[in-house]
């Protein structure tokens, strides 16, 4: 099939917008925690709405999928998100925060269930790893300018004396950080206007990718490796949102740090890092083992959580993104172990293992409810317990097929 870049440029576009308003809930809750005067308990019930929805909404959506084809999905997530931001944006109050991330959960998971098959036809298989890799740099050049542009807005709106100018008129001066769930807003009517206008090509998944029926999920999930792999990804996501979501607030709690300017910021640094950490991963993975990777990595993830929450405010500075750092290649090492230790129902298989992102709704919750009990240091003593987990991963897993490596490939 011919490739249509201008489909495979709307997918990356798409990418970027998913984790633009991804991954600026953990430099929000310190201005949340302010504006309704709430416990951590409470607070993590939001990032808790946010990723059930991936649980609730990811495999429906595959099914759908195949009724109402990639355009109307893709449309109905993006007003699905829509609704959410402009409900928060209008009637800012905890309940409404919500429902509002419930709903911006379930668009991005069914936004998120579309464009990576829809990548795959649109680019053309030949250079679908490719721009796998391309779409993961760009969703993390996002999530690093995302904080930034929230840090810039509020320094702005501070700024900015008179209470009746342009900015104030969106967000009131006690509740700066709803500006951007307008921009969120804006952002989502015009991804839907761009996708209404665009002509989609034909998807045709494979009898492998093709999500199954429900009896082949619960056939799946009576296997141990398909329950393994599922709480890894959970163990993942809790993980990297365990981390994320608290950055701002723990160092505010500890080291008396603007969350809004360098709190931001880190929370910025960890995603930026992430990212740099995925393209060196990439080039580990080409050489050595990918359970060797995983452990070693995950290992010294552990070792820079330590310092992060033990050292002093530099320390926790520069600890928070090298766990991001050396975090970057848990998913998709976990990833193609699961899907590697199977030999068939790979799409039912992947569902599965994407309906894992509800570690980022159960961690952060699990954190926070320790933490209004013991400390928040010690409720993110939990992301131990994850990231050993993750860490048992490189010595269980049996993959039938292992990754290629520059060795193997002269073995060929």
């Amino acid at each position: 099939m011919k490739r249509d870049l201008y489909i495979v440029a709307l997918i990356l576009l798409t990418f970027f917008v998913i984790s633009f308003i991804t991954n600026v809930i953990g430099p929000l809750i310190p201005a949340i925690i302010t504006s309704f005067h709430l416990n951590l308990t409470l607070v993590a019930l939001l990032p808790f709405a946010f990723f059930i929805a991936y649980g609730v909404t990811s495999i429906p959506t595959g099914m759908l999928i195949e009724k109402y084809k990639e355009k109307r999905i893709m449309i109905a997530g993006f007003l699905v998100s829509f609704a959410g931001s402009l409900i928060l944006a209008i009637v800012p109050n905890y309940l409404t925060a919500v429902l509002s991330l419930f709903l911006i959960g379930c668009g991005m998971a069914m936004l998120q269930v579309v464009i990576n098959p829809l990548l795959r036809i649109a680019g053309g298989e030949e250079h679908y790893a490719f721009n796998s890799v391309l779409a993961q740099l760009i969703f993390g050049l996002a999530s690093f300018i995302s904080p930034l542009v929230y840090s810039s807005i509020v320094m702005r709106l501070k700024a900015e004396a008179d209470p009746t100018g342009p900015l104030h008129f969106v967000a009131p001066a006690q509740l700066p950080w709803i500006s951007m769930y307008w921009l969120f807003a804006v952002l989502c009517l015009m991804m839907t206007l761009v996708i209404a206008l665009s002509r989609f090509p034909a998807v045709a998944l494979n009898k492998e990718e093709e999500v199954g029926p429900w009896k082949t999920h619960v056939m799946l999930f009576k296997k141990p490796v398909v329950i393994s792999f599922f709480i890894a990804m959970i163990c993942y996501v809790g993980t990297e949102q365990g981390v994320a979501n608290w950055i701002s607030q723990f160092l505010q709690t500890y080291h008396r740090i603007d969350p809004q300017t360098t709190g931001a910021q880190t929370v910025a640094y960890f995603w930026g890092l992430m990212t740099v950490g995925g393209i060196v991963g990439l080039l580990l993975l080409k050489i050595f083992d990918s359970r060797k990777v995983l452990i070693t990595f995950t290992l010294l993830a552990m070792l820079s959580l330590t310092f992060a929450l033990f050292g002093s405010a530099n320390m926790s500075l520069v600890g928070f993104p090298l766990v991001g750092f050396f975090a970057s290649v848990m998913f998709p090492v976990i990833f193609s172990l699961a899907l590697n230790s199977v030999t068939e129902h790979h799409g039912s298989f992947a569902g599965i293992i994407v309906t894992g992102i509800i570690g980022g709704a159960i961690v952060p919750l699990i954190i926070g409810w320790i933490g209004d009990r013991l400390g928040l240091r010690s409720g993110m003593l939990l992301l131990y317990v994850t990231m050993g987990y993750i860490l048992s991963v490189g010595f269980w897993a049996k993959p039938l097929v292992n990754n290629a490596t520059f060795v193997t490939k002269k073995a060929d």
